[in-house]
Parts: structure tokens; sequence; C-alpha cells
């Protein structure tokens, strides 16, 4: 999982020195919906006033804003997937849903004020029930922010003795234990579903500066984590599989991580506070995201037109080595570095050349999520990827299908690779390109209408670049035929 940091909790080549972001074989969300879910027994009313419709407002603005430049939002449009998507700034509010389950007994420290801690895992569950009970969709272009009422806190586990103690805590818990303020994630069970957990912290100093021009307590919340979180879930949904800082101190680091406590140049004020964003004729501040294209933390970004391209080939050398060669790869002004990520070895970095051919020997047989990164001169970049397979030339397919060319109405069985990076599979995203989604590693399908499809599957093994070696999410696609 991908977290924001308590204020003031801070972090030779090319991409070294401007601590980029590299991509690792996994998805972007090419557009997003997003749902605000208030998980209080009591209902609506444990909420301070102007919280919940501040919050309803700003991610209306966001929607309505969508398309353009002048909001940070559009700074991960820049960031890209092996399937050709990218990150566009194309949000909807789903609405605010207001669950009214009773919390789980308490495994994480609960002492007063703290009224109830939830661990990731009870999160989890509790997320994937509320949104299949009311048919919601979990896919790549969806997502769910679970938002607490003051003194429900969160722990990312329930054990004492981890490092840190219960993994981390919100920071609503006490000193010795708060870790963080937001974080988003992907469950691990099945169906896979994009979330991210915002307990409040709209007052606390740990996680915003008390500048708030919005006029509404939700103003705090923005600043706490909630920008934050909703621009990383774009360009790295599941956290550390698609882009991410893959080399140096700041390894594991998004675009929001970098750029903590960075705001920019305010352009004004409003209600006595300071703004840096003006989203559907409101007044917000919150913090930068990080660009390639700049090498810094911005405000707004108008992407480039002319980006890099990126390509590779792989053949099969002796025992576990395969070679790979960039050289179809190419960038305005030429290519400055090609990154690659393999994804085989536990706290392995990038490895970050200025020429475009490499050979890796892996440490052990099967199938492997990689990662290729071509950057310009001026850090303008474009990512590319797929599975490999030790003692195989070419891209390994994530998954097969049959028969070739189906009738309409009949099924159709697909059937994914068990393992990817040395991890077992634990869970699969299917979209079969007419709407609907699956789960499992052998599905059957039909499709109701003749056409050409494209199915997107995602494998998830486990975190890429952050930790390589514990597995990956790599992205997949192939299309199909279903006739008359």
């Amino acid at each position: 999982m991908a977290y924001v940091p308590l204020r003031g909790a801070k972090g030779t080549g090319f991409d070294r020195v401007f601590t980029n972001m590299d991509y690792n074989g996994g998805p972007v969300m090419p557009s997003n919906t997003d749902y605000m879910v208030l998980w209080s027994p009591t209902g609506v009313s444990a909420y301070q006033a102007g919280y919940v419709s501040g919050l309803r407002t700003f991610f209306r603005d966001l929607a309505h804003d969508s398309g353009g430049h002048q909001n940070v939002d559009s700074v991960s449009a820049q960031y890209n997937d092996l399937t050709g998507a990218f990150a566009r700034y194309q949000t909807t509010f789903g609405g605010a849903l207001v669950d009214t389950d009773s919390y789980p007994a308490t495994e994480c420290p609960a002492a007063a004020p703290v009224t109830a801690c939830l661990t990731d895992a009870q999160i989890q569950a509790e997320l994937e029930h509320f949104v299949a009970s009311r048919g919601l969709k979990t896919d790549l272009s969806h997502e769910y922010f679970l938002l607490t009422p003051p003194h429900v806190e969160t722990c990312f586990s329930n054990d004492p003795n981890a490092t840190p103690p219960f993994g981390g805590c919100s920071a609503g818990e006490p000193s010795n234990l708060a870790f963080f303020c937001a974080y988003h994630e992907n469950s691990s069970l099945s169906p896979l579903l994009i979330y991210a957990d915002d307990p409040f912290d709209a007052t606390n100093p740990l996680c915003e500066d008390g500048n708030n021009p919005t006029g509404s307590i939700a103003g705090g919340e923005i600043n706490g984590g909630l920008s934050h979180e909703q621009n990383e879930s774009v360009s790295d949904p599941l956290p550390n599989d698609a882009w991410t800082n893959g080399a140096g101190a700041l390894q594991g680091s998004e675009i929001g991580d970098q750029c903590v406590g960075m705001f920019g140049t305010p352009l004004g004020t409003h209600n006595g506070a300071k703004f840096n964003q003006v989203i559907n004729g409101h007044f917000y501040w919150f913090q930068e995201e990080w660009s390639n294209q700049t090498h810094s933390c911005l405000q707004r970004l108008t992407p480039a037109r002319a980006r890099p391209h990126a390509k590779f080939r792989v053949t099969a050398g002796s025992g576990l080595t395969l070679n790979f060669d960039a050289r179809g790869s190419s960038a305005p002004g030429g290519v400055a570095e090609y990154v690659w990520q393999f994804n085989d070895a536990f706290g392995a970095q990038t490895i970050e050349q200025t020429t475009p051919t490499i050979s890796h020997t892996f440490p052990s047989a099967g199938a492997y999520s990689v990662g290729l990164t071509i950057m310009a001169n001026d850090g303008t970049s474009t990512g590319n990827g797929g599975i490999v397979t030790t003692g195989q030339s070419g891209i390994t397919p994530g998954f097969s299908f049959g028969p070739k060319h189906a009738p309409a109405g009949q099924p159709v069985s697909f059937s994914a690779l068990g393992t990817v990076s040395a991890q077992p599979v634990m869970t699969y995203l299917w979209e079969f390109g007419d709407g609907t989604t699956g789960s499992g590693q052998s599905p059957t399908h039909v499709y109701r209408h003749p056409g050409r499809y494209t199915v997107t599957l995602v494998m998830f093994s486990g975190v890429g670049s952050a930790f390589p070696g514990a597995g990956a999410g790599p992205v997949s696609t192939k299309s199909l035929t279903v006739t008359g």
C-alpha cells in the first residue's frame, strides 16, 4: 500500500538525480469514478458539520473541470501503461454512500479518545461486502474512498510486535503509533477492488497545515491526504506496480510522496487563507504532484505532445538469462535513459543506463513481470513492459482463451497464469471489453453481441518496485472476435 506520511517526514545517473517515476508493468486508471463511502453505524450525524458537504463539493468540482490543465490532477495525465492507456484527467463523482454496518471487534489500539480501530484487512473485507451488496463496479475505473468519523482510526495490521507496531497507525492514534494520514491500496481479496482509506484528519496538525481557503472543515481533509491519494491512485492504482520511484533513497515513492509539504506559489487568498488551486470556481489549498516532464512538483501541467516511444524485444540466452533490446525506442531529441525493472529480487532497484541493450539473469525459472521506462532529456517519459519467461523468447501472454471465434451467446473460456514474479497470483481482475468484469484464474464469459472485444487482465501477486521480489501486478490485453 502507499500512504501519506506525517508532515515533516522526508526523504548519480539521470533518474537518480531527478528522482523520477519509473514504469513497472502494471495498469493505470484511464478514467476514475470516485465514491465517498461514509462508514459510521450512526450515519452521517457522526461527522462534523460541513465535512460531508465540503468533500462532496470537492469531488464534484474535480469532475466539472475534467480534461483541463488548470489543477493538480492534470499532472497525473503524463503517465501511461503498456496497453496504451494514459491516466487521463477524466473524473466522475459516483456519489456519497453511507455504510451503517457495525464496526468489527477492534484488533488495534482503541484507547480514549479513539473509539474504534480498524485494520486494513477489516477495511478490505467491509468494502468488498459493501460494494458487492450494492452491485457497484470493481474495475480499473472505479475507486472507493473510505471516510470514517473522528476518533475511528486505522492500523495496517493487528500485530503489536510488527515494526512499526501494528504496521503503523493513522495520525489520530497516540504519537508512538501515529505513522500515516491516509493511504490507497488494492484489495488482495476477490474481486480486486481499488480503494483509499482516509481516517478523519481535517484538524490534525500532523496531516494538514491549518491553511484552509474553502471555508469548510473538509478543506483540512483534502489538504491532509485525500488529494494526494486520489492522484496517486490514477498513476499507480496497485501500489508500486505502475509508476513509482525505483531507485535511490526514495525508492517506492509515488507522485504524491515526493511532494509532501510542497504547495508551489499561492495564487491568492480567500477566507483569509492562501489558495493554490481554483477548481470549478472554488478555492483550494493542497499539495503538488511529481512530474517526470519537469523533474519537479507541479500545481498543474499541460503534458508534452511529442512523447517517447518505448519498445523492446526479448530473446532467450543461456540458462536463466534473457536478453533485452530497446533499440526500437525513440524520444524527442533522443533517448536520455533506459530504465529497467525486473521484479526478481527483494529490494532490487531499477537499472538505469544510456545504452539500449541489457542481459539479465533471473534467480529461478518462471514468468516475471518487467517494465521499461524511456526518458527524453527533459524527463518526458513513456513506459512499456510485459511478462517474460526464462528460456523463452518474446513476451509471454498473461492468458489464453478459446474458442478463438466464438458465436454470440456461447461461452468463452479464459485461462491465466498462476504464478508471476515468483509469487502465486492472489487475485485476478478481468475486464471483458463489453463493460463487464470477472475474477478467478479460469473464468468463462458469454458475449451477447457480435463484434471485436479487447480483454484486459490484471494479475496481482504482490507489490512491485517498492519491494521487488515480493510479486507484481502486471496488466495484459488480447483481442477476440465474437461472430454472429
